[in-house]
């Protein structure tokens, strides 16, 4: 009777010390692969996105400065605002992502246009 409660007890803390060891050698997820794979196909349409070149002249509205798009008259938000300080009332050519959703351009470079 001891032999079996000893084989008993043996097989039952194998098998706790064989689950601990599966649950410690489970590979963790990056937090940031996590955020990735959670992502909508449109989040994932709008960072692929290529940047353009744009032409326009950077103004100031309100406390903020925007790009006024040339050839469509379109206000668009910067998300840089000291890369755009130094060309405030200037024509610009800017190459930048833009995030229809909110407006805003995504600041690669800029540069004043002559």
């Amino acid at each position: 009777m001891k032999r079996f409660l000893s084989i008993v007890a043996l097989l039952g803390l194998t098998g706790f010390g064989l689950n601990l060891s599966a649950q410690q050698n489970k590979p963790t997820q990056d937090p940031a692969a996590a955020q990735q794979q959670q992502q909508t196909p449109t989040d994932t349409q709008s960072q692929s996105q290529a940047a353009r070149t744009l032409e326009g002249k950077i103004a100031k509205s309100g406390s903020k400065l925007v790009f006024q798009e040339t050839s469509t008259q379109t206000a668009y938000k910067l998300d840089d605002q000291d890369k755009a300080k130094p060309f405030e009332g200037k024509n610009v050519k800017v190459m930048a992502t833009v995030d229809p959703s909110t407006s805003t351009l995504h600041i690669v470079d800029i540069a004043e246009n002559k």
